[in-house]
């Protein structure tokens, strides 16, 4: 299996120093009238984010483009209040996450088999009220006031069309809402005062479990040389056969020297049978996910699925719960009318997929908001984003790595930099005080 094409990263990263203790403000916030004349913060430039709160003009100015820290973001969210982000496993309360086993990663052994996959760190979002057309029956007591005998109809409402979307919050994946490169590499050990060797172990046995459940629920051993940017890049070639009977193994779609040659550039370079056999298997992958995204361990099966819960727990405590707080902002995000998250990630598709579901991320991005950069760079799936979502939208990028925060400058994108665990924290509380 080939390895991911990623920079490596330098080992000889020091720890980053602690914070002293977070103390939330008492003081209550201003809210002045709002400026059309604001030039700091992440509000310049062609795509200003509106908000009834003004920024300070000591903040970062993004004329410069300089990524966000918690010093730039001082005047509502001061980093000096910190504790340490990195905290120990003894300070995790069990209703974030259980307590560890002890890790043995040769014999792969099993926790406890009465939690769930998303008892853990997935994104639940609310409940959605009844379909619209359905009736909800109000009961009322005999001879009581007609009024209570009526029927109650529950209005949901649609989901916002692409062009209703007012803002994207434009997310990279690895080292930025997950922990996982870092891991192999020795990076995060090395930068945190981790343990290195039980990193590497975590990173590996994760590794294997994103291929495994790839090459078998996800084809990706046929569509590795077929990759595409989106999942629906290929729908057209798609006739609409229903396949709850169709022989995926049997169906002739590697020719006997192999797809590879078929598939060049985006992956496109077909006869019309095949390409059509190349769409059902990236519709049946959009079925699977949108089946288990909220059910991975229903997808894994036993014993798989108690070997994966326990890896994410240990992963968890290995990172402070770096990605129960990502998921905090995502949830934060979705919770907003007219706002949404995508994913745009250097990973191959498939694997990306997989990867999100793994990590439990499935319930904050649907599937439609996935982009792999693989091929085509980030920039293209940037200008993929906004011509999908329209120019009146404003675009939030938020990542680690020099390519997003490039693009995003070229594109007059605020940008919001995640280098550690306390980046998030400033993220959430910005996005709960609707500074962003």
């Amino acid at each position: 299996m080939a390895a991911y094409g990623q920079t490596q990263y330098s080992p000889a990263l020091q720890p980053a120093g602690p914070y002293t203790t977070y103390t939330h403000h008492t003081q209550g916030y201003s809210m002045p009238s709002y400026s059309t004349g604001i030039s700091s913060g992440i509000f310049q430039g062609t795509h200003a984010i509106s908000s009834s709160t003004p920024f300070n003009p000591t903040q970062q100015e993004f004329s410069s483009y300089s990524s966000y820290s918690q010093s730039q973001y001082s005047p509502y969210y001061n980093s000096h209040h910190y504790n340490s982000p990195y905290i120990t496993s003894s300070s995790i309360p069990p209703a974030a996450i259980t307590a560890p086993l002890a890790y043995q990663h040769s014999d792969h052994p099993v926790m406890m088999p009465n939690h769930s996959p998303e008892s853990h760190t997935d994104y639940h979002p609310p409940p959605s009220p009844p379909t619209p057309g359905k009736e909800e029956g109000i009961p009322g007591r005999r001879g009581s006031d007609s009024k209570l005998r009526g029927r109650k109809r529950a209005i949901d409402p649609a989901p916002p069309l692409d062009s209703d979307i007012e803002r994207v919050f434009i997310w990279d994946l690895d080292e930025t809402i997950i922990i996982f490169h870092s891991l192999l590499t020795g990076t995060f050990s090395s930068r945190f005062g981790k343990d290195s060797s039980k990193a590497v172990s975590l990173g590996l046995w994760m590794e294997e479990m994103i291929f495994n459940l790839a090459d078998s629920r996800l084809f990706f051993n046929d569509l590795e040389e077929c990759d595409q940017v989106h999942i629906d890049d290929v729908a057209s070639d798609d006739n609409g056969q229903d396949l709850s009977t169709y022989n995926f193994g049997s169906d002739g779609f590697q020719s006997p020297a192999g797809a590879g040659s078929l598939c060049l550039g985006s992956g496109v370079h077909g006869g019309v049978d095949w390409m059509r056999k190349l769409a059902f298997r990236y519709r049946r992958v959009k079925e699977i996910y949108n089946t288990y995204k909220n059910n991975v361990g229903g997808l894994l099966g036993s014993p798989k699925r108690e070997e994966w819960l326990q890896l994410r727990r240990e992963m968890e405590v290995l990172t402070d719960l770096w990605l129960t707080q990502a998921l905090k902002a995502l949830a934060l995000i979705n919770s907003r009318p007219n706002c949404v998250n995508v994913l745009v990630t250097t990973t191959q598709l498939i694997p990306a997929l997989s990867k999100v579901l793994l990590y439990g991320l499935g319930s904050a991005f649907p599937i439609e908001n996935i982009y792999s950069a693989t091929k085509t760079g980030k920039e293209s799936c940037f200008e993929r984003v906004s011509q999908r979502f329209g120019r009146r939208a404003v675009y939030v990028v938020i990542g680690d790595g020099a390519e997003e925060e490039t693009v995003a400058k070229k594109k007059n994108m605020p940008f919001w930099r995640v280098s550690c665990r306390a980046d998030l924290e400033a993220l959430s509380h910005a996005l709960e005080m609707d500074y962003l």
